[in-house]
C-alpha cells in the first residue's frame, strides 16, 4: 500500500494533466470574455446604426 501511495505521488503524468487542464480553463474564461465584450459591442453599434436609419 505504501509502495501504490509512493508511486502515485511521484508520478509525474497525473500533474502534468491538471496543468493543462488548468491552462484549458484559463483560455477557455478568455475567450469567453472576448466574445461576450465584442457581442456586445457588436449588439451597441447595430442598435445604433438602427436607430439611425429609421
Amino acid at each position: 500500500m505504501t509502495n501504490l501511495i509512493r508511486n502515485l505521488w511521484l508520478n509525474e503524468e497525473g500533474q502534468d494533466i491538471a496543468e493543462y487542464a488548468v491552462m484549458l480553463a484559463v483560455i477557455l474564461v478568455i475567450v469567453i470574455g472576448t466574445v461576450r465584450l465584442i457581442g456586445t459591442n457588436a449588439n451597441t453599434v447595430f442598435s445604433e446604426v438602427a436607430s439611425t436609419i429609421q
